[in-house]
């Protein structure tokens, strides 16, 4: 999921960047959704601290409601987030050394009276460059300290017993998470397919899966027998097409 948040209290601008998106958008099998706050609110603020997917942000550099370039800097360094992508939109052109100065990793600096949709289309291309590299990965915190699992590393999660949270077994170490295993299961993506009611895998992750004994065995050899009897049929059709 690529979420677009769109800050401008021109309601006229705001509309014509989302259909800039909408448009640039129509070309990619991705979903997305497009967030428009007139201001640096406090919603937006809360917005902004959430884990939301990946962000992509249009920020007005001066509103009645707070500054871009303090946003961006919230964004960056008071909520530690260096992966969402940032575009500024202004029609102030003479502020764009002091926000490419403050190095915030922004996208560009657009000005809004030369070529903005033209330019927009450009910096949208680059933020889809990054969607498309990007390590996906898990954030989350649990007993204080901060975790970000790599999904390509991940074997399995299974929801621990008589608990509100689950196991991830990884290729390298085993981890705990606060939540429910669908819930969990919203913040990856497509590799990851539950076996039962209380585990999910990596399909990408698994060398074999042996139907009659029902247990799948893992690149690094791990195994687990815990496929449910109406998930087998459709877990072997999933193993098939890998190889």
């Amino acid at each position: 999921m690529i979420n677009f948040i769109i800050c401008e209290d021109e309601i006229i601008l705001a509309k014509k960047y989302k259909h800039e998106i909408d448009k640039f958008m129509m070309k990619y099998d991705v979903d997305y959704k497009c967030h428009i706050y007139n201001g640096y609110t406090s919603e937006w603020k809360q917005y902004a601290k959430t884990e939301d997917g990946f962000k992509v942000y249009l920020l007005d550099i001066k509103t009645k409601q707070g500054s871009g370039l303090d946003a961006a800097r919230l964004i960056r360094e008071e909520y530690d987030d260096w992966v969402s992508m940032i575009i500024i939109i202004t029609s102030y052109p003479e502020y764009r050394y002091e926000a490419l100065g403050k190095r915030l990793m922004l996208v560009d600096f657009i000005n809004k009276l030369d070529n903005c949709e033209k330019n927009l289309q450009k910096d949208l291309s680059i933020c889809m460059k990054n969607y498309d590299k990007r390590p996906k990965s898990i954030r989350y915190t649990y007993k204080n300290m901060m975790y970000n699992i790599e999904l390509k590393h991940i074997l399995y999660i299974e929801k621990e017993s008589d608990s509100k949270r689950c196991t991830i077994k990884t290729t390298y170490d085993t981890f705990h998470i606060q939540g429910s295993l669908n819930n969990i299961m919203k913040k990856l993506d497509d590799r990851f397919i539950k076996c039962s009611r209380s585990i999910a895998v990596n399909i990408e992750q698994i060398k074999n899966y042996n139907k009659k004994s029902n247990i799948i065995t893992f690149k690094n050899n791990d195994k687990i027998d815990a496929v449910s009897r109406e998930k087998r049929k459709e877990l072997e059709n999933y193993v098939r097409k890998l190889y």
